[in-house]
């Protein structure tokens, strides 16, 4: 009697694709039956504060899509809930696997978990594999000519080009070997409610889902790259490539995301190549110096001692600051999960150098609401507003968020989406409507401190503040 055929199980986390997958690829080009498996991780789910979170919708939607494709294929997806350290190498066992497949995680929780899970594995016999594949270059692929790692992105970028080529492109054919795909027995995805959630107004923001999704975001930003470095930081004229969402859950892969870009070659593409660039430096940033989870990078920043005003930071997460551009930011953030970056930018340097709040604070209610949230990014942009991190702003370096709001929203177009209140005030007033006289304000309908809050702040007096706070910390770091 020959020997039964041997048993892989590939992991799904924030790779949700059929195609150039890495870690399937490999365990299916390895021979045997491979199964596939996705863990609503408790571990992860149980910190969410909302039972309505986009994010797990999104995910619960792309894992429906990403099972049709494996059932197509002749396979099929086993999703379970509860702790993946535990869960993983219960169901190999359970299956009878030899070795489990996956992509390499460079949060530091998730490398705990992983080494946690190959360990289990290894009691048992199992071999884990982790491959890379959300960066284009990770760990210690590029370095400085000292051997350390880069903390300041125009150098990295550099070395970063210089070292692309092709191979590190290629796409990994999941296709040609999808006759290993093993299919396990059918059993329907866990509704949402089942996981502790309830659905949210993903399906009314018409955010499109899962690899499908992905490609027909792909697709149109392709008609418009060429002008993406003119128009990236006009919220209001949609220059984006809202591929961030499936970057960051893996719907879109991002050797394809690099690949249209090299192809495309410009302005266009060069700026957004750039971008995806910064997503790798940030998360080498995150794997080399993990201490910046907590603290800043820049250790005497560590030493700002801002005043945390609680009633301002709420009234900065509610949209209630009295700048238009601000608030229209924040409220659509809790609308949508979804923020325009040069919006990002000027919220969090609003909030930390007007507000005079921790850039922790901040970091964490992005990481609450934002549908894209990825720890490397959002801890590393943020840390870059607030002067602590690597390569970041000066200090001394300021949003002014009524220049910023003329610049970049000119006729308020993007801010009457979001403050509807502000709708029929004329556009050389819309930045700043507390400086129309109150005729002004009655003809437009809103009276400031009755219809729409009046200046939390006085920028040019906070902007004092803030130098004063940045420069007692050096002063504190010098004399120890």
């Amino acid at each position: 009697m020959s020997a039964p055929d041997p048993v892989s199980l590939v992991w799904f986390r924030r790779d949700l694709r059929f195609y150039d997958h890495a870690a399937l690829y490999h365990a299916l080009k390895a021979g045997g039956r491979v199964y596939c498996a996705f863990v609503f991780d408790t571990e992860i789910l149980d910190k969410l504060p909302d039972r309505a979170d986009r994010r797990v919708e999104f995910i619960w939607r792309s894992l429906q899509a990403l099972e049709r494709a494996l059932r197509a294929r002749g396979g099929g997806l086993l999703v379970v809930h509860g702790r993946a350290r535990e869960a993983i190498p219960r169901l190999a066992s359970a299956l009878g696997a030899r070795a489990v497949f996956a992509h390499r995680d460079y949060e530091p929780e998730a490398i705990d978990r992983d080494a946690h899970v190959a360990r289990t594995l290894a009691d048992l016999g199992i071999a884990f594999h982790a491959f890379k594949d959300h960066v284009i270059f990770d760990t210690d692929e590029i370095l400085t000519r000292e051997g350390r790692p880069y903390t300041v992105f125009t150098p990295y970028k550099k070395a970063w080009l210089a070292k692309l080529n092709p191979f590190y492109l290629r796409e990994y054919p999941v296709e040609r070997y999808a006759k290993a795909l093993a299919r396990p027995p059918r059993t329907p995805l866990p509704a949402l409610e089942d996981i502790g959630f309830r659905p949210t107004n993903l399906s009314a923001l018409k955010l499109p889902i899962g690899m499908a999704g992905a490609a027909a975001l792909l697709e149109d930003f392709e008609r418009r790259i060429d002008t993406y470095h003119e128009q990236r930081d006009y919220p209001a004229l949609g220059g984006p490539s809202f591929l961030s969402v499936h970057l960051r859950f893996g719907t879109l892969s991002v050797r394809h995301a690099v690949r249209v870009a090299v192809q495309r070659g410009g302005r266009g593409a060069e700026a957004w190549l750039a971008e995806l660039v910064w997503r790798d430096f940030f998360s080498q940033i995150l794997f080399h110096f993990p201490h910046v989870v907590a603290r800043a990078f820049r250790p005497e920043y560590d030493r700002v001692r801002y005043p945390n005003d609680e009633g301002r930071f709420r009234a900065w997460c509610e949209g209630r600051t009295g700048y238009p551009l601000v608030d229209a930011a924040m409220r659509c953030l809790n609308a949508t999960g979804y923020l325009h970056n040069r919006l990002r930018m000027v919220a969090a340097s609003f909030l930390v150098k007007d507000l005079h709040v921790d850039w922790r604070w901040g970091e964490r209610y992005f990481a609450e609401r934002l549908n894209d949230f990825d720890l490397a990014s959002n801890n590393g942009n943020w840390q870059w507003v607030a002067s602590t991190g690597c390569d970041a702003q000066p200090y001394f370096r300021i949003f002014n968020p009524v220049t910023q709001s003329q610049k970049f929203d000119p006729d308020g177009r993007f801010i009457r989406r979001y403050l509807p209140e502000l709708e029929n005030v004329p556009d050389r007033h819309i930045h700043a409507p507390w400086r129309m006289s109150l005729a002004e304000q009655q003809r437009a309908g809103v009276v400031v401190g009755r219809d729409y809050p009046p200046p939390i702040v006085d920028h040019e007096a906070a902007r004092k503040v803030t130098l004063g706070l940045y420069q007692a910390a050096r002063r504190a770091r010098r004399e120890v």
